[in-house]
């Protein structure tokens, strides 16, 4: 049987560095988030989405990402609103994903609301990713070109690391790269020889 470790960590933790990691192994990864990119583009989900939050956040090229991330991540209940439409979809991507790699030892599930979307509950083991809030910040900041302001606003509608913790069954500190490379390696040799 399959095992499905979860990956998680906050905003620019750096979980999409481990996860490249664990590709080059050769172990199947699964990125919820490009998922949800995804299913965002299905009929029925779009046509959810302009229900729930109107027509102006789309535009010719499909949906406005960066307009629904400020919609959202300054109302708590509209972004319950937007993850009730797209965590069923995305769990129906999962679940077929996950049974072309029915022959995979262990499978990566990453996602940065593994806890909140409540599928952390059919992972056999969670590897949770930290990294000091400063250098999480200047990551984002760098690489998606918001302002700061946006990224507290998305840390503040994330569970903290203190509650990731307390979940999880691996933590990497992913201060350093390479450290954090070196740790991954080893926690994959626990979970290949329980």
């Amino acid at each position: 049987m399959t095992k499905i470790i979860g990956l998680t960590g906050g905003i620019g933790s750096g979980k999409s560095t481990i996860a490249s990691y664990f590709k080059s192994l050769g172990i199947p990864v699964y990125i919820a988030d490009d998922a949800s990119r995804n299913v965002t583009a299905l009929p029925k989900v779009r046509k959810q989405i302009k229900n729930q939050f109107g027509a102006d956040v789309f535009n010719g090229s499909g949906l406005n990402r960066q307009k629904l991330a400020q919609l959202v991540f300054s109302d708590p209940e509209k972004l319950k609103q937007l993850n009730a439409i797209i965590h069923p979809a995305v769990k129906a991507d999962f679940d077929l994903w996950l049974t072309q790699h029915a022959n995979a030892p262990i499978v990566i599930k990453e996602a940065a609301i593994l806890f909140e979307s409540g599928s952390y509950k059919n992972c056999d083991a969670i590897i949770t990713i930290t990294a000091p809030e400063e250098i999480r910040i200047a990551r984002v900041i760098k690489r998606d070109g918001v302002t700061r302001d946006e990224v507290l606003r998305r840390i503040a509608n994330q569970w903290t690391d203190a509650q990731r913790i307390a979940k999880s069954d691996y933590v990497i500190d992913n201060t350093n790269g390479d450290e954090a490379k070196a740790q991954a390696g080893k926690i994959l040799k626990k979970l290949t020889i329980r």
